[in-house]
C-alpha cells in the first residue's frame, strides 16, 4: 500500500501537468483563433464563395440528372433529410440577437427548406399512391 506522503506529492505533479496542460491547450486555441481569423484578412473573398456555389451547382445538377426514373422516390427522401439539416444551419444563422443579414438569410433558408421538406412529403406521397394497388 502507498504512503499517503507519497500519494500526495504525485497527485500534486499531476495537478500541476494538468495545469502545463491546460495552458498550451489555451495557446493552442488562440494560435487557431488567430489563424482561422487574421487581422487582415477581414472575411471570405466573394469570388471564391461564388465559385464554391457555382460548382455546387454544375455538379448537384449533373448528379440529379443521371438519376433513373426508379430511383426518383428514394431520392426524394434524401432530398428531404438534406433540407432538414438546412434547416438547423439556418436556424443556428437566425438565431443570434439583433437584425444582420444572416439572421435575415437565415430565416429565408428556414422558409424556403420548410416549403421543400413539406412539398417533397406530398410529392413522395403521391409517388408511393401509384405504386399502390387500387382496392
Amino acid at each position: 500500500m502507498a504512503d499517503p506522503a507519497s500519494l500526495a506529492q504525485r497527485a500534486g505533479e499531476l495537478a500541476g501537468d494538468a495545469g502545463a496542460l491546460a495552458r498550451n491547450l489555451d495557446n493552442l486555441a488562440q494560435q487557431l483563433t488567430l489563424s482561422a481569423h487574421p487581422a487582415s484578412h477581414a472575411g471570405t473573398p466573394f469570388v471564391f464563395e461564388l465559385t464554391v456555389f457555382a460548382l455546387a451547382v454544375f455538379v448537384g445538377y449533373y448528379v440529379v440528372w443521371r438519376v433513373t426514373p426508379a430511383l426518383h422516390s428514394p431520392l426524394m427522401s434524401v432530398t428531404n433529410a438534406i433540407s432538414s439539416v438546412i434547416i438547423v444551419g439556418a436556424l443556428i444563422a437566425a438565431g443570434p440577437a439583433g437584425m444582420s443579414f444572416a439572421k435575415i438569410m437565415g430565416f429565408v433558408a428556414v422558409t424556403l427548406a420548410a416549403v421543400n421538406i413539406f412539398g417533397g412529403f406530398i410529392v413522395t406521397q403521391r409517388m408511393l399512391q401509384m405504386f399502390q394497388r387500387k382496392k
